[in-house]
């Protein structure tokens, strides 16, 4: 890859915190989070950021695919305009970067209503060019059955992206991780629990690089960590919990290495084991004994 990874945004980032030249900082990346939010990484992809932290042979590495300008915004946040909006989400993304040693931030600074567009691809075009500079060995995004339709258009685009690489560069896991769904109903065999109890302190120094959200009136940082201590006791009702924090994924390594596989068909698999485990535990005690 060129030091000058060229991306379909003019004003797209490249932030490297410890000061190291682009392209040898992309390479090292072993880990890579690609969200559409700023903040969506921190709290979905936590797992990896964790695993690289001070770890000189594992690197994370961040992708934001969004300008954040659409930012909600209350209380001290709620005056600024688009704008500062976005300026005040660059900076925060990049303070997360610095507090996390990540080994790479980029914001490819696009509008959602450009990444939700079926007929626009240049995101995918991007992530493209990412993966083939990184190569990671693990990669994070959403999960098939998030609510939030920036989300799934993102998802979509790492998909394309993914399946154009060639299949010796393609990273050896992928993670569709929950943000705007909890997956805590996935049949258990089917998720994947991802252990993030790590150093609490660095997970909360993540969450609180976000103000404009969390102070601006959406508490992320408690939301997100009482879902991941409620994953981690409602997991097994039989035995004691093992592990103190729990994300949940699933794994769309299949969706990548199988380009027929449909999305919707992927998805199917883990709605339909779902209703069959609900009907299943229910039996026909449970119409027999209606009234």
């Amino acid at each position: 890859m060129s030091a000058s990874l060229q991306f379909s945004e003019a004003d797209a980032r490249i932030f490297v915190p410890d000061g190291m030249d682009r392209q040898s900082a992309l390479s090292r990346v072993t880990h890579l989070g690609i969200g559409a939010h700023q903040d969506d990484l921190e709290f979905m992809a936590v797992h990896g950021i964790l695993a690289c932290f001070d770890d000189p042979a594992q690197w994370f590495g961040g992708v934001t695919c969004t300008d954040g300008a659409g930012s909600s915004r209350s209380g001290a946040y709620a005056e600024l305009s688009d704008a500062q909006m976005r300026a005040l989400r660059i900076e925060e993304q990049e303070k997360a970067a610095t507090v996390g040693g990540y080994g790479a931030m980029i914001q490819l600074m696009q509008p959602s209503s450009r990444i939700k567009d079926p007929a626009d691809h240049s995101a995918a075009d991007d992530l493209f060019a990412i993966l083939e500079a990184t190569r990671p060995r693990v990669v994070y995004t959403h999960q098939p059955a998030d609510k939030h339709p920036t989300h799934i258009a993102v998802l979509l685009q790492v998909l394309a992206a993914l399946r154009r690489l060639p299949p010796e560069h393609r990273p050896e896991k992928v993670y569709g991780c929950e943000v705007w769904r909890g997956l805590d109903w996935v049949v258990d065999d089917q998720k994947i629990a991802l252990d993030v109890s790590g150093d609490c302190r660095l997970a909360h120094a993540l969450a609180n690089a976000f103000d404009s959200q969390i102070a601006g009136g959406k508490r992320y940082d408690l939301a997100v960590e009482g879902r991941k201590r409620a994953n981690a006791t409602f997991f097994d009702a039989h035995h004691a919990d093992g592990a103190e924090k729990v994300w949940y994924a699933l794994d769309l390594t299949p969706l990548v290495d199988d380009p027929q596989l449909s999305v919707h068909a992927f998805i199917d698999r883990f709605l339909n084991r779902f209703a069959d485990d609900v009907h299943g535990l229910l039996g026909s005690r449970a119409e027999s004994s209606s009234p």
